[in-house]
C-alpha cells in the first residue's frame, strides 16, 4: 500500500439483514461517513459490499455493530456456506410467545377483565419474548432517525400496554415475530435457486501428478493446463478442452438445451455440466472462480443488487409514503381529543392501527424476490440476464436486429449444390474436387472436403501431385496422370472453356446467394460445386414466435445483399440490410430506436460490439464459452439457439405482470384497512394480520417464477442434432 489510501473494498455478510428495511438503516447510518464511497447491497445473499477509502474496515464494522447488524467479513472460500436456515431457539422463543399471547386473550375474555394481573403477566412474558428483537431494532432505528417496521411496531405495542390492551399488545407481538419467521424460510427459497447453481460443481477432481500417476485432488488447488480425467456419471469440475476419449455431456444446467451434446477430443467442455456415458481426460483452461458457471454465478448475484426501475420507483414511494402516513396517526391520536372532546382512548387506538398500516414492507419486498426470481428462473433456461433492468424492459421490446451469420445461421460453409454438367457420376467429382481441395485452407475449400469425409472414409481422397495454388482464380494438380482444376468463374474464362450451360448454372445459384467452384480439365468443364452458409432450423421457428410477440425482426449483415436476400426469404423477414460494416450496424440499431422504441440487437459478441452495446437490450449468442459475449451483453443466451429469445420475453412479460399485481395488491390491502380502521372495524391484530399476510402473499406470488418452464416448441427435437458441429 502506498502512502495514498487506494479505494478498497469489503464484502460483509450480514445475517440479520433480509428486508429493504435494514438496508435502508444501513444505508442511513453509513453513508454519511467519512471515506465510505458506495453501498452495494445483495438483500437475497445478504452481503453487503462497501467501498471505501479508509485505512481499514474497522471502522465501518463498528459502524455497522453500534446498530446491531452483526456483520462477518465474506472471505473468497467460504463463499455463501452460511446457513440461512432459522436458529431454534428463535423458533422456541416464538413458540413460548404464541403460547401466552393466546393463553392472555383467552383469559381475558373468560374473565371479561383484560386488567387482571394474570392476564397482564401472560401479557408481558409475551411481549418480552416476542418483541424482544422488534423492540432492540426499533431502539436502533430511533437512535438513527430511520423510520421502519421495528420502530412502528415498537411504538404500537408500547401504546397498547399504556392503554390497558395487554391481550391485544401481545397477540401484535407474537403474530409479527411469527410472521417474520415466515418471511425468512420463504426468502430462503429465492436464495437456494442461486445456491442450487453453485452446487453443481464437484468440490474435487482427479488430476494428473508429475509422475504420471492420478490423485483426487480439491478442485481450488487445481492448475491451469492441468489433465483432468471425469469418468461416466460424474459431474464435470472445471472448464476444458477434450483431450482424449470421447462422451456425451449434458449441458442443460447451464446452456438449458436438454438433449446431451456428443463431446469428443478439441470440444469444449464446461463446470458443472453432467457426463453421461463416456470417460475422457481434459485439459484445464480456466480455473475454479472463471469458470463460465462461476462468471454465471457473479452475473446473477450482480444482477440482483442493481435496482431494477420498478424497485427504484417502490423505494421512492415508501419514503414518502411512511413518513405521511406516521402524521396523519399523530394527528388522528391528537385532533379529536383536543379540540372535538372525543374520547382519547378510542383516538389513541386508532392511530395504532394506523401506524401498524404505515408499514411498507411488502410493497417494498415484493420486487426484489420477484426480479430474483426471474433472474434464477432465466439461468436456469440457458439464459444470463445482466441486471433486473433488462429483465423487465424485454417486455418492452419493439423491434429485434439480428445479426446473420452464427446467428440466424451456422457460420460455416456447408456444400449445397452438386451439378455435374455431362452427366458424369457425382461422386467421382467430388472426389477429385475434395482431393484437391485438401490441399487448400480456404473455408469454401472446406466445405467440399468436409462433405466427402464426413459421409465415406478418410481413404476417400486420392493422392495430388504438382499442386499449384492459382491466386484469385483457383488451385491445379494431377490425380492420376490427369491435370484438374478447381476455381472461379474467372478461370473458366481464362481457360476459354466456359460456356452458355456454365453460365446458366452458375447464374442459377449465384442468385440463391451461394458460392460457386467449378472441377474442370483444361479441356471442359467437369462439374459445379455450391457452398452456402446454411439457416438453423431453430431460427425460422423463433423468428415466427417473435413475430407472434410483435416484434419487428430485422437482419443486419455483412455479408453482400443477395446472401441476405436468401436467408431473409427463408425466415420470413421483411427487413434486410447487406453489406454493413461494423459502424453502419451501429447506425441502423440508432435509427430503428428511433422509428420502433426499445430495440434489442443479437448478435455473437465479437464483432457486434458497438451495435451490442448501443441496442436497448444486447444479446449474445452461444455465450456458453466465449468470454467477450459475456462480457458485452446484457443478455447473454447459453447456446446458439434462438429459442431462448422469444422464452426471454415471456419470462419478462411474466415479471412484469407479477409484479403489477403485487403493487396492486399491497397498496389495495393498505387502502382497505385504512378505510376499516375509520369505520372501526379494524383491531391492531388484524392490522398486523393483514400487513404480514401482505407481505407473504406478494413473496408467494413472486417466487411463483422460479417454476418458470420453457413452452415445448413442436419443431424443437429436429434442431438438436445439427446444431452442435460447429463448435
Amino acid at each position: 500500500m502506498s502512502a495514498v489510501i487506494q479505494k478498497k473494498e469489503t464484502v460483509f455478510v450480514i445475517q440479520k439483514m433480509d428486508c429493504p428495511t435494514e438496508e435502508k438503516l444501513i444505508r442511513n447510518h453509513l453513508s454519511g461517513m467519512a471515506g465510505v464511497d458506495d453501498l452495494r447491497f445483495n438483500l437475497v445473499e445478504r452481503e453487503l459490499t462497501v467501498r471505501y477509502s479508509l485505512e481499514s474496515d474497522e471502522l465501518i464494522e463498528a459502524a455497522l455493530r453500534d446498530i446491531d447488524m452483526a456483520p462477518a467479513r465474506k472471505d473468497s472460500n467460504a463463499s455463501s456456506s452460511h446457513p440461512t436456515s432459522v436458529p431454534v431457539h428463535t423458533k422456541m422463543i416464538v413458540g413460548l410467545s404464541g403460547i401466552t399471547a393466546i393463553t392472555a386473550e383467552v383469559l381475558g375474555w373468560v374473565i371479561g377483565n383484560e386488567q387482571n394481573y394474570a392476564v397482564i403477566a401472560l401479557s408481558v412474558i409475551a411481549i418480552l419474548t416476542g418483541g424482544y428483537g422488534t423492540v432492540k431494532k426499533g431502539w436502533t432505528a430511533l437512535r438513527t432517525f430511520t423510520l421502519n417496521i421495528y420502530f412502528l411496531m415498537t411504538l404500537a405495542v408500547t401504546g397498547a400496554a399504556l392503554i390497558g390492551e395487554w391481550p391485544e399488545a401481545a397477540m401484535v407481538t407474537f403474530l409479527f415475530a411469527f410472521a417474520e419467521l415466515i418471511e425468512n424460510y420463504s426468502l430462503d427459497r429465492a436464495r437456494n435457486a442461486i445456491r442450487n447453481l453453485m452446487a453443481m460443481t464437484p468440490e474435487v477432481a482427479t488430476v494428473k501428478q508429475p509422475d504420471g500417476s492420478w490423485q483426487v485432488v480439491s478442485v481450488d488447488a487445481v492448475q491451469m493446463e492441468a489433465l483432468v480425467r471425469v469418468k461416466p456419471g460424474e459431474r464435470i469440475p472445471l472448464d476444458g478442452i477434450v483431450m482424449n476419449g470421447q462422451s456425451s455431456v449434458n449441458q442443460a444446467a447451464i446452456t438449458g438445451e436438454s438433449m446431451p451434446v456428443e463431446k469428443k477430443t478439441g470440444d469444449t467442455i464446461l463446470a458443472g455440466t453432467l457426463n453421461e456415458r463416456g470417460s475422457f481426460e481434459f485439459r484445464v483452461t480456466a480455473n475454479k472462480g472463471n469458470t463460465t458457471l462461476a462468471r454465471i454465478i457473479r452475473s446473477v448475484q450482480a444482477a440482483q443488487s442493481d435496482r431494477a426501475p420498478t424497485q427504484r420507483f417502490v423505494d421512492r414511494f415508501a419514503a414518502y409514503y411512511t413518513p405521511a402516513v406516521v402524521l396523519l396517526a399523530v394527528l388522528i391520536a391528537i385532533v379529536p381529543p383536543l379540540f372535538f372532546g372525543a374520547v382519547f382512548k378510542i383516538w389513541f387506538y386508532k392511530a395504532l392501527v394506523m401506524l401498524v398500516i404505515a408499514c411498507p414492507c411488502a410493497l417494498v419486498i415484493s420486487t426484489p424476490v420477484t426480479v430474483v426470481s426471474g433472474l434464477a428462473a432465466a439461468a436456469r433456461n440457458g439464459i444470463l440476464i445482466k441486471g433486473g433492468v433488462y429483465l423487465e424492459e424485454g417486455r418492452r421490446l419493439k423491434a429485434l436486429a439480428l445479426d446473420k451469420t452464427g446467428t440466424l445461421t451456422y457460420g460455416k460453409p456447408v456444400a449445397t449444390d452438386i451439378s455435374p454438367l455431362d452427366g458424369g457420376a457425382t461422386d467421382r467429382y467430388l472426389r477429385l474436387a475434395a482431393s484437391l481441395e485438401s490441399h487448400s485452407e480456404h473455408p469454401v475449400a472446406q466445405a467440399i472436403v468436409m462433405h466427402v469425409v464426413k459421409d465415406k472414409s478418410q481413404n476417400a481422397l486420392q493422392e495430388v501431385t504438382d499442386f499449384e495454388s492459382i491466386t484469385g482464380r483457383g488451385i491445379k494438380g494431377k490425380i492420376e496422370g490427369g491435370l484438374y482444376y478447381v476455381g472461379n468463374h474467372r478461370l473458366v474464362e481464362e481457360l476459354g472453356i466456359c460456356n452458355r450451360d456454365v453460365e446458366a448454372v452458375l447464374e442459377r445459384l449465384e442468385k440463391e446467394g451461394k458460392t460457386t467452384l467449378i472441377l474442370t480439365t483444361e479441356q471442359k468443364p467437369l462439374c459445379i460445386f455450391a457452398v452456402a452458409d446454411t439457416i438453423r432450423e431453430t431460427s425460422v421457428a423463433a423468428i415466427k414466435d417473435l413475430e407472434e410477440q410483435g416484434i419487428h425482426c430485422v437482419i443486419l449483415t455483412g455479408d453482400n445483399q443477395i446472401t441476405a436476400n436468401a436467408i431473409a426469404a427463408k425466415t420470413g423477414i421483411k427487413d434486410v440490410r447487406g453489406n454493413m460494416l461494423p459502424e453502419d450496424k451501429l447506425k441502423a440499431i440508432e435509427e430503428l430506436q428511433q422509428r420502433y422504441g426499445i430495440t434489442g440487437m443479437v448478435g455473437d459478441g465479437v464483432n457486434d460490439a458497438p451495435a451490442l452495446a448501443k441496442a436497448s437490450i444486447g444479446f449474445a449468442m452461444g455465450a456458453a464459452g466465449t468470454d467477450t459475449a459475456l462480457e458485452t451483453a446484457d443478455v447473454a443466451l447459453m447456446e446458439d439457439d434462438l429459442h431462448r429469445l422469444p422464452l426471454f420475453i415471456d419470462l419478462s412479460r411474466k415479471t412484469g405482470t407479477i409484479l403489477k399485481q403485487n403493487i396492486t395488491l399491497a397498496i389495495a390491502i393498505k387502502v382497505v384497512f385504512l378505510a376499516m380502521n375509520f369505520a372501526n372495524l379494524a383491531t391492531l391484530w388484524m392490522a398486523v394480520f393483514a400487513d404480514m399476510g401482505a407481505s407473504l402473499i406478494v413473496i408467494f406470488n413472486g417466487l411463483r417464477l422460479l417454476k418458470f418452464k420453457k413452452p415445448a416448441y413442436s419443431h424443437d427435437h429436429g434442431s438438436y442434432e445439427h446444431s452442435h458441429h460447429h463448435h
